[in-house]
């Protein structure tokens, strides 16, 4: 047990992704993901979390909070 993705896990996970998250797309040149994923291991967190913390530190630090 627990190697099994259940139907009802599947439907439970997509109803979370769709009233508790955004999703943003980032095209960026090419060689650039591998760059930001590298700072992000070095700061030990995933390069979502990364993207995440780089853009919120940036809109409190730049006086524009947005809420």
């Amino acid at each position: 047990m627990g190697d099994k993705y259940t139907d009802a896990q599947k439907k439970a996970s997509i109803k979370y992704l769709k009233e508790k998250t955004d999703s943003i797309q980032i095209r960026t040149q090419k060689g650039t993901k591998d760059r930001w994923k590298d700072a992000a291991a070095v700061r030990g967190k995933s390069l979502n979390q990364f993207i995440v913390d780089t853009m919120e530190n940036e809109i409190s630090e730049g006086g524009a909070n947005i809420v």
